[in-house]
């Protein structure tokens, strides 16, 4: 029998969102969502001075641009102190900044590896612990986590990215489970393909593809992003009315405040379901040796 979904309440006020990589895409598309609906907006960004337009637009209509760079150990230290000392108390975390560097696994450094980690898993994971704190003490709170299909599916070409976004998914269902109890939420966001700056920003690993893989569904995945051929089928501005309506209970998100995977984009609609069954289908093979490699007790 599944566990009863949590009940999770939310205060009578505006909201406090503070989210990460808001210089484009759907981190800038949610800052405007939330800010149209009259909530506070904490936006962040590696280097706010590089759209100082987009900087004006978030101060004039209330809310704050403060430069993050999620790969500093420090950082998300130094932002809570900074926050904290100015009044502000964070109602939601949206981990919205990263990059991906595309290539076959094989292919991947350590060093690259690491670094796509840090930005993806670490970076994110400190920021959770730097702000559920306050959230676990109020009472109240919410982490919303945009992870990818690549990683609940497994894309070719994008193993390292992938391998990221699962670790974050990982530690969030724990987490989820652990802060119910104080009313704080998680929600991972499951984005399929949208109209985001994703492509441009990917980096190529130093080593080669080998040849090996030359026509191979690697190469295409590649070469679709890294020309500009994948067809981004999904509207960034519909997926952060859609996350924000979910986070806030209101709209689509009436009365499933307790949903703590939210996939979006028609895409996925095919991966979720190729994942669904294949976790079936591996029961249906293996479930009597599952059930059979117990140790046998004298009686």
């Amino acid at each position: 029998m599944a566990a009863p979904t949590p009940t999770f309440t939310k205060p009578n006020r505006p909201l406090t969102w503070l989210i990460t990589g808001c210089s484009s895409g759907l981190g800038l598309s949610l800052a405007r969502a939330a800010q149209s609906n009259h909530h506070i907006v904490i936006a962040t960004s590696r280097q706010p001075s590089r759209t100082p337009e987009l900087v004006t637009e978030i101060t004039q209509n209330g809310g704050e641009w403060h430069p993050l760079d999620v790969n500093s150990l420090t950082a998300a230290s130094e932002l809570l102190l900074k926050l904290k000392t100015a009044g502000h108390k964070i109602d939601i975390l949206v981990n919205n900044a990263g990059y991906a560097i595309l290539g076959a696994v094989e292919q991947i450094s350590d060093e690259e590896l690491r670094r796509q980690m840090e930005t993806v898993y670490f970076g994110p994971s400190r920021l959770i612990r730097a702000f559920v704190p306050g959230m676990r003490e109020r009472r109240f709170g919410v982490v919303v986590n945009i992870s990818s299909g690549a990683g609940l599916e497994g894309r070719e070409g994008m193993g390292a990215y992938a391998a990221a976004k699962t670790a974050m998914d990982g530690l969030s269902r724990v987490l989820a489970k652990e802060v119910a109890p104080f009313n704080v939420r998680l929600l991972t966001v499951w984005l399929g393909v949208f109209n985001t700056s994703f492509g441009t920003g990917c980096l190529t690993p130093e080593s080669a593809l080998p040849e090996d893989y030359s026509g191979s569904v690697v190469s295409q995945t590649l070469e679709s992003i890294h020309t500009g051929k994948l067809v981004l089928d999904g509207d960034k501005d519909k997926a952060a009315k859609a996350i924000y309506e979910v986070v806030v209970g209101e709209g689509v998100g009436t009365g499933r405040e307790g949903e703590r995977f939210l996939p979006l984009g028609r895409d996925m609609i095919p991966r979720v379901e190729l994942v669904r069954n294949q976790l079936v289908h591996s029961l249906e093979v293996f479930r009597d040796l599952a059930g059979n490699v117990y140790i046998d007790r004298e009686q």
